[in-house]
């Protein structure tokens, strides 16, 4: 049986979506962030040497990093249905949307998360001026309009579709909704792009995704 080391408020809360997609067994031993630092445990180095989370193993492996698990987990248990076959051309948009998640998507939004946890973060205060100015220039110059701009082409790709790739749920929605779901968390971000709001709401109202929440316990970017 699979085993999925999950984190709250985390990447793996998708992991255990696909799982429940797949109707395949497995079982989940739950880590809480620290209070503070809201970093996660050090006994998840015990399984892998970053201590991250996702992390899965299965047939005596661990796997890590939440694309290669999905890719895993499609590959070996999905295949034809979230994982299209390798002969068909949605497969390369799959393989696409799951890089792109982490490596497009998701850095404009942890710098955002990074910068506001230091202008909430202690230090003395005649110092708060000038790290509060650092951090609005830096959001307004840079940040903010990556953000932007990154959502517009997951919007644009969304035009008239009820899932980024063919006519069903695959593997990339599912990679997508962890960064899909930080951004739209934003009521911001939620009122200036509605599709994509929709899109997370829809996904969200799944049966199988209603199981992984019930699985995974209370999740902040439940919509």
């Amino acid at each position: 049986m699979i085993k999925v080391h999950h984190l709250e408020n985390s990447r793996s809360q998708r992991i255990l979506w696909m799982l429940e997609e797949l109707h395949v067994a497995y079982e989940v031993k739950r880590y809480e962030r620290h209070p503070k630092t809201q970093l996660a445990p050090e006994s998840l180095k015990e399984v892998h040497p970053l201590g991250k989370s996702p992390l899965i193993e299965d047939s005596g492996r661990v796997f890590a990093e939440s694309g290669a698990i999905i890719e895993y987990l499609g590959s070996t248990y999905g295949q034809g249905g979230l994982w299209p076959d390798y002969s068909s051309p949605d497969y390369r948009q799959v393989i696409y949307w799951l890089h792109y998640a982490e490596g497009s998507l998701m850095p404009p939004l942890l710098l955002a998360y990074v910068f506001n946890a230091v202008k909430k973060g202690p230090m003395p205060f005649f110092m708060r001026p000038v790290v509060g100015k650092v951090v609005a220039e830096t959001k307004s110059r840079y940040i903010g309009p990556q953000i932007h701009t990154q959502l517009q082409f997951v919007a644009s790709q969304l035009e008239g579709r009820e899932w980024l790739v063919g006519d069903q749920l695959t593997a990339a929605d599912i990679q997508m909704s962890f960064p899909l779901e930080a951004a739209m968390s934003q009521k911001d971000l939620a009122q200036a792009f509605p599709a994509i709001e929709s899109y997370v709401r829809r996904f969200q109202q799944r049966p199988a995704y209603q199981r992984a929440l019930t699985t995974g316990g209370p999740y902040a970017y439940d919509l």
